[in-house]
């Protein structure tokens, strides 16, 4: 294992001086993308889907919960498989308490292609509560990219889509796959990926968890 070169602290400050340059330029690089993803055209789900969860049959509608935008974690869990994906876990592990989405107008939830009956005991296992609903029965992986055809087999893609409603119409907004989900995970950067983002002076509308007034 290689170590940092030991300096003395001003040589440090200096260092450090010039990296922090660096990391505005980032920042506010990733400022501008934020805004060209927000201005991204959406197209209109016109397919409906049907999902099964832990109340039963729903649509891609219900999926919302009533809010205005819905993050997807396409989570790779092929129905013959035992478990989930070990780094889709890993993932899902990094999404904090909800309460600070849905204080935001967006609703959050894990699809995967397994059979509920299989998902249900796997939650369990790893101590989550967000909504997780299979897709055995519909195409919803396969049209949004997160079960691919390769030489005869299908594949699974971890992924994250978003979705806006506008009354009953559905949109989708946005989708990345992969290494796309490099950084992803806390609230903030979720929402970074929505059509209407963290919304107006973010901090000054954060709140304890329990406390929020939805």
């Amino acid at each position: 294992m290689s170590f940092p070169e030991i300096v003395s602290r001003e040589q440090w400050c200096a260092a450090r001086e010039e990296l922090l340059r660096k990391e505005e330029a980032v920042r506010r690089a990733r400022e501008v993308l934020g805004a060209e993803r927000r201005r991204l055209p959406m197209v209109e789900v016109d397919r409906e889907y049907v999902f099964e969860g832990g109340d039963g049959k729903a649509t891609l509608l219900d999926l919302f919960e009533g809010r205005t935008q819905l993050v997807v974690h396409h989570f790779m869990f092929a129905p013959e498989w035992e478990t989930g994906c070990a780094c889709c876990a890993a993932f899902l592990d990094q999404v904090g308490h909800l309460a600070h989405l849905r204080a935001r107008n967006t609703s959050f939830a894990a699809v995967s292609r397994a059979p509920f009956t299989r998902i249900l005991p796997f939650k369990a296992r790893m101590g989550w509560a967000v909504p997780w609903y299979s897709s055995a029965h519909s195409d919803f992986n396969h049209d949004f990219e997160a079960t691919v055809e390769s030489g005869g087999d299908q594949l699974e893609r971890p992924g994250v889509s978003c979705f806006l409603r506008d009354h009953d119409r559905v949109f989708h907004t946005y989708s990345a796959y992969d290494d796309g989900l490099d950084g992803l995970g806390t609230t903030s950067a979720l929402l970074d990926l929505t059509a209407l983002g963290r919304g107006p002076a973010d901090s000054d509308r954060l709140r304890l968890h329990d406390e929020y007034d939805y």
